[in-house]
């Protein structure tokens, strides 16, 4: 009967060690896979407030980054999407970040081509829905979704 309680208090400190979920104490890992099609793996993602998120986005595709490149972008609630990516279309030389609506991103991870990954990593902001979305000409209408924070 001790052993089996010494294992379950075992296994409950090193799931608490753990984080379980996909989360690290307060940090939630999240990955997010872009492919040669302009389509992210997922469109919704969900975390709560203050968390230190670490996203990282794989290039599962094997295009260059001149013909298909990657990014992440998070905006700041309230950032009109269309100026937005309108903006982003002239910014070439900055990965397609606009260096004029610096104040609207939350986070952005570097453009990125086939089979590379880059890693960002920030505090999730206050309850709200966000837009996320790939910067690079042609991609941010397929390639964007929600970032829920409860």
């Amino acid at each position: 009967m001790k052993k089996l309680v010494l294992l379950a208090t075992a296994l409950s400190l090193f799931l608490v060690a753990c984080g379980g979920n996909g989360t690290n104490g307060d940090v939630v890992e999240i990955t997010i896979e872009g492919d040669d099609a302009m389509q992210f793996n997922m469109d919704v993602i969900e975390v709560e407030a203050g968390q230190t998120v670490r996203l990282t986005l794989e290039h599962t595709g094997q295009m260059p980054v001149a013909n298909m490149g990657h990014n992440w972008v998070l905006l700041d609630e309230g950032t009109d999407f269309d100026a937005f990516t309108s903006a982003a279309l002239n910014a070439a030389d900055n990965e397609y970040i606009p260096e004029d609506m610096y104040d609207e991103i939350i986070a952005y991870t570097d453009l990125i081509g086939g089979g590379e990954t880059s890693t960002v990593e920030f505090e999730a902001p206050s309850p709200g829905t966000y837009d996320f979305l790939c910067s690079f000409p042609g991609h941010p209408g397929p390639m964007s979704g929600e970032f829920i924070v409860n």
